[in-house]
Parts: C-alpha cells; sequence; structure tokens
C-alpha cells in the first residue's frame, strides 16, 4: 500500500515538495529584487513552474508568501529538534542549530523584510509559531541551565538575530554562504558566557514574541 500525506501518493508529495522548494526560492529572489509588487509570472518563469500549476496550488501572491513564512518556520523547528536531539552538549545544540539555520536559508536575503507586516496571522502561522517559540525555548532553556548562554539572551532574540546574520549580499552563493557564517562566528562569541570580561550588557531589552508577531502581521483592518 503506498504512503501517503495530505491525500496525495508518496511519489505526487515528492514533486509537489519540489515544487514548493523552487517556488518559495525564486520567490525570495524575486522579492528582494523587485519588491513585493514583482509579479508572479516572473517568480514562476524563475522556478521553471506554470502559471497554471502556480496558481492551482497557491492563488495569490499573499497565499505563496504565507506558505513560505510558514515553511520557513516548520524548518526552524525541524533543525532546532535535530541539534538538541543530536548533540547532548546544549553548546553544540545552539551552534549548530544556527550553522543549520544559516547555511539552508538560501538565497535571496532575509523574509522578514519581504512580507513582513504585509500578512494576516491565521490560525495555521499562529500554530506554527508557537511550535517554533517552544522549539527555540528549549535550545535557550538547556544553554542557560548549563550556565553557557548569556543570560540576558532570550528565545525571542534568535530570529531576529538570524536576519541580522544573513542580509542578501551581491556575491556568489557560496561565498555569502561563508560570509555569513563568518559574522555567526563572531556573534558566538558575544553569545557565550566564558572568556575575558563578560558578559556585558546588552544595549535594550530583548525582544518579546508578541514583538515579532507584530513585525511580521498585518495590522487588524
Amino acid at each position: 500500500m503506498s504512503d501517503t500525506y495530505t491525500g496525495r501518493p508518496r511519489g505526487r508529495q515528492r514533486e509537489a515538495d519540489r515544487n514548493d522548494a523552487r517556488l518559495f526560492q525564486a520567490a525570495r529572489e524575486v522579492f528582494a529584487e523587485r519588491g513585493w509588487d514583482a509579479p508572479v509570472s516572473e517568480i514562476a518563469r524563475r522556478a521553471g513552474i506554470g502559471m497554471g500549476s502556480l496558481y492551482r496550488r497557491y492563488p495569490s501572491k499573499e497565499l505563496l508568501a504565507q506558505r513560505m513564512r510558514i515553511a520557513g518556520m516548520e524548518q526552524l523547528v525541524a533543525q532546532a529538534r535535530t541539534a538538541l536531539a543530536e548533540e547532548p552538549d546544549p553548546w553544540a545544540a545552539l551552534v549548530r542549530f544556527f550553522r543549520d539555520a544559516l547555511t539552508d536559508q538560501g538565497a535571496g536575503g532575509p523574509l522578514l523584510p519581504l512580507v513582513g507586516g504585509r500578512l494576516p496571522a491565521t490560525d495555521e502561522v499562529q500554530a506554527a509559531a508557537e511550535r517554533l517559540r517552544a522549539a527555540l525555548d528549549d535550545l535557550v532553556d538547556g544553554a542557560h541551565r548549563a550556565g553557557v548562554l548569556r543570560a540576558d539572551f532570550t528565545s525571542a532574540d534568535i530570529p531576529l538575530l538570524l536576519e541580522h546574520l544573513a542580509p542578501r549580499i551581491p556575491v556568489t552563493g557560496e561565498r555569502a554562504a561563508s560570509l555569513h557564517l563568518r559574522y555567526l562566528d563572531l556573534a558566538l562569541v558575544g553569545l557565550r558566557t566564558t572568556g575575558p570580561g563578560r558578559p556585558t550588557a546588552l544595549h535594550g531589552p530583548a525582544p518579546q514574541w508578541e514583538e515579532l508577531r507584530d513585525l511580521w502581521n498585518a495590522p487588524d483592518s
């Protein structure tokens, strides 16, 4: 008996997942280059997917962008849970998560500047955000209990730190990834509690999850 997911045979689901991956990557690049008003036709062209196929799956740009950010949160949850499961040392788990998150983001730059504040907070988005918060809480709580992560760093800092660590840079993808990891190394020095003169107080209060929600979601109409 064939395996299924969301009602599709396994082969068709794999094809849909591949199409989604191409669409999401193309959309990030096109939004980064041309802004939110970029035509959906350019996204489809760059992804190598016909407009009919795109609109059958995502009838609007808003639905495509909404699914992009949910998929992005789901990926971070999976990376956090994998790091926690496979790295017994709390600091190693945190470092692995950051490296995996930056390496797998791909070209196009952070998503928040591209679509933040344009989309409503649906039940699906809120559920994904809660799963992400729980996973990041577990990463940060473990590092705090081990005494290796500065106490004023919170799980809500992580999404914004990732945004800052992965700007769109006009270089090859390999070079951009190398630079992102370089600056991650510098950031990790500041996050660790050990070392001369550390910890030094951070500037300003930590973000709150409610603040992140307001950054992402469109205002209530």
